[in-house]
């Protein structure tokens, strides 16, 4: 996989050394001590890298995990919530995850150009639900009631596919939330990459999980990529 956009071209990593130029982005995106941000699932996915073509610098990388509903246990996202409705979907699906842009770039076709490259991936491989946890920063809640106040009212999970809590500390904001969202408020408190899943029909889980090692809170986001608007599959396979 190789696209370009403007200035910026998104590849797939090649080697070790590109898995760890990922890693350390992913490591100064996130505010962590260590030099390097690295788990046990990285050996299984599949990493995107999007740089800027003229100095190659890595502005921008994720990573995807294809998998099917009865190994959702194994997937990042099973460590907080309890996935055992989706277990039952009968379609490939693939997780996102670690998904960061260099806080400097905020260039919009970095964004552009990595969506782009996911859609390649998933209509190569056949997936039909792409999914992941969705970071807000810090781990207070005050600043984002508008935020989730929204995704209460417009977005939480079909009953059918809904995540249940598993994690030792969350906000049920599903539950508690009773406001009535100012909508310009909560688009700008929503994360970029939330925004995005929202954007295409995606949805999210009824309560936040409060992550205190990543310094964030976040949230389940599925998204069907058979309700994907088609005006906007259009503008995501674009550059394909």
């Amino acid at each position: 996989m190789h696209l370009k956009k403007g200035r910026y071209t998104a590849r797939s990593a090649s080697g070790p050394a590109d898995l760890a130029a990922a890693q350390r982005l992913r490591a100064f995106c996130f505010g962590l001590q260590a030099p390097l941000d690295v788990d046990a699932y990285d050996d299984q996915c599949t990493h995107v890298l999007i740089e800027d073509t003229s100095s190659g610098t890595l502005v921008c990388c994720y990573r995807l995990l294809t998998l099917r509903g009865a190994d959702l246990p194994q997937s990042y996202a099973a460590q907080f919530y309890e996935l055992s409705a989706l277990q039952s979907y009968e379609g490939l699906m693939m997780e996102l995850g670690r998904f960061c842009v260099h806080p400097d770039w905020r260039d919009p076709d970095i964004q552009r150009l990595a969506w782009a490259a996911m859609t390649e991936l998933v209509d190569a491989r056949g997936v039909q639900m792409l999914f992941g946890c969705s970071s807000f920063a810090g781990t207070e809640t005050a600043e984002y009631l508008d935020a989730f106040a929204m995704l209460r009212a417009r977005h939480l999970a079909p009953k059918r596919w809904l995540p249940r809590v598993k994690a030792p500390d969350v906000f049920r904001f599903a539950a508690r939330l009773r406001r009535k969202p100012d909508l310009k408020k909560a688009m700008l408190r929503m994360p970029p990459l939330l925004r995005t899943y929202l954007m295409m029909g995606g949805w999210v889980s009824d309560h936040a999980v409060v992550d205190r090692q990543m310094n964030t809170l976040h949230v389940f986001t599925g998204l069907e990529i058979g309700a994907i608007p088609a005006a906007r599959k259009r503008l995501l396979r674009a550059l394909v």
